[in-house]
């Protein structure tokens, strides 16, 4: 801040023993320390908070940066999400004059004809005669038995 030599601080020292007196020297001197290091707590607090408001200022602009970022995903998610939907639509139209299939009316004011749907009979099935529950656990414990003898 101050750049003061030695020999300087020295003639300033001699000059206040002269004008202050030896007497109130000292007393002066404890004032004086004093208000120089509340000059320099203020000091550092106006520095801390000037440091604090960059901080905010920064945090702010990364703030607006990363909303723009966003904004820009989410646009290109719906234009993406557009396409793909007018993609499907094509698609479906696509499908639907290869299959020649009768599309159907977004509103249904005459209700369909019914069509009888045929329906199969039911083919018969095998049965298998493995007994009744209590006879398969009981010949499963013997084959455990005889296998458990072999071994």
């Amino acid at each position: 801040m101050f750049d003061f030599g030695f020999s300087e601080l020295l003639l300033i020292g001699v000059v206040a023993l002269v004008v202050i007196g030896p007497e109130r020297l000292p007393k002066v001197a404890r004032t004086a320390g004093h208000l120089f290091g509340r000059l320099q707590r203020y000091v550092a607090d106006v520095k801390a908070d000037i440091n604090r408001e960059i901080q905010v200022e920064e945090l702010k602009k990364l703030q607006e940066e990363m909303h723009a970022s966003v904004n820009s995903i989410e646009n290109a998610v719906k234009r993406d999400m557009q396409a793909g939907s007018e993609a499907l639509s094509k698609a479906t139209e696509q499908i639907h004059e290869i299959v020649e299939l009768p599309r159907q009316p977004e509103s249904v004011s005459e209700p369909l004809p019914e069509t009888p749907i045929a329906v199969e009979e039911p083919q018969p099935q095998l049965e298998l005669d493995l007994g009744t529950p209590d006879q398969l656990d009981a010949e499963l414990v013997q084959a455990e038995i005889k296998d458990d003898k072999h071994v």
